[in-house]
């Protein structure tokens, strides 16, 4: 079993499925959620996970809460299944209440961590009160000092970030990438200036803008980021590192970012910069390269910037792999099984 296919069975890439293939499931689900910028709130993962569940219990019975409304909610809607995402800081309050409603009526309480392995030491304030926990990062998981915490990692959405490839659109970006300038990423960039100086490139995001021609401030909608990928011809992924809590633990992320999932359905050739070789549990070589170092880049470049015929072929592969393995119908359908398995639900 290759790399990439050990993480469709680990993973819960389920190949087949529906409701209907998950044992005649039945019940509601109520989704909650918040962030730790309540402007954000976790939207956009809240309606991704949102399909994921609609397609296992049917979109008519599935519920989505902001957190602080979910304890009222429960009371009203008696839901099976009480399915908690985001960061576990700012609404630390409600989770016990959550959980104490949800139990009064028997139902299930998760909580999918979709912001480790930032806030590692304040894990505390979920440990305890949620039936299961699901990680969105491989090694974070293995802070939680309980049993029933499993490895999730996180997916992209059909509705939300497929984009059809089409091998003949303009492409008049050379180089894109798109996300706060983090101190890791602009000491990757500033190390791949020598090769982004001759490219046309588009580096955009809180904190880009004083690095000159190319870089900018501003902040883009993800439902720009389709559009841009297309008209992209390698798109950067570079991972993020900080500690919106710890102090304790200082945890690399070690498992790929949505980004890289939602970049893939989207159709953007990617090239990935690896600090650890987790990526290719989702994606092969031919699938979304990957480079370390500016010499690695700038191979990179050489080989694929003029090559349309062969990043199409190699975003189609990715795309096809995300299709059908890292949608979060896969991610739920997984989550199912565990709590079946674990004797939490029929």
């Amino acid at each position: 079993m290759d790399a990439v296919n050990e993480t469709i069975v680990e993973a819960g890439s389920a190949s087949s499925g529906t409701a209907s293939g998950m044992s005649g499931l039945t019940g509601r689900v109520l989704v909650c959620s918040g962030g730790r910028y309540e402007s954000q709130a976790n939207a956009q993962i809240r309606e991704s996970i949102m399909d994921g569940w609609a397609d296992c219990f049917g979109e008519d019975n599935v519920t989505a809460v902001h957190i602080s409304a979910a304890a009222s909610s429960i009371r009203i809607l008696k839901p099976t299944i009480v399915f908690a995402i985001g960061s576990y800081l700012p609404e630390s309050t409600y989770f016990g209440e959550v959980c104490r409603e949800a139990k009064k009526i028997g139902a299930v309480t998760v909580f999918w961590a979709t912001e480790d392995p930032y806030e590692q030491d304040a894990n505390y304030r979920i440990a305890d009160d949620f039936d299961v926990i699901f990680s969105c990062d491989r090694w974070g998981h293995n802070f939680y000092q309980r049993e029933r915490v499993f490895h999730l990692p996180l997916a992209a959405s059909p509705k939300l970030h497929y984009g059809e490839i089409e091998a003949d659109s303009e492409k008049t970006i050379d180089v894109l990438f798109c996300g706060v300038a983090f101190t890791n990423r602009k000491d990757i960039v500033r190390n791949l200036l020598p090769v982004l100086r001759d490219l046309n490139i588009k580096i955009v995001g809180p904190g880009w803008g004083e690095l000159g021609i190319g870089f900018s401030d501003a902040r883009i909608e993800k439902s720009q980021l389709v559009e841009l990928y297309r008209r992209s011809k390698l798109v950067l992924n570079l991972g993020r590192s900080l500690s919106f809590e710890n102090k304790r633990f200082v945890i690399a992320p070690s498992t790929p970012g949505p980004r890289t999932f939602e970049a893939a359905l989207a159709g953007a050739f990617q090239v990935f910069h690896e600090d650890t070789h987790e990526i290719r549990r989702y994606y092969s070589a031919d699938e979304i390269p990957v480079f370390s170092n500016r010499v690695d880049f700038e191979r990179l470049v050489v080989t694929y910037l003029d090559n349309n015929e062969l990043r199409v072929k190699m975003a189609r592969k990715a795309q096809a792999r995300t299709q059908a393995e890292h949608l979060y119908k896969h991610r739920i359908q997984y989550a199912l099984r565990v709590l079946r398995d674990e004797g939490l639900i029929g």
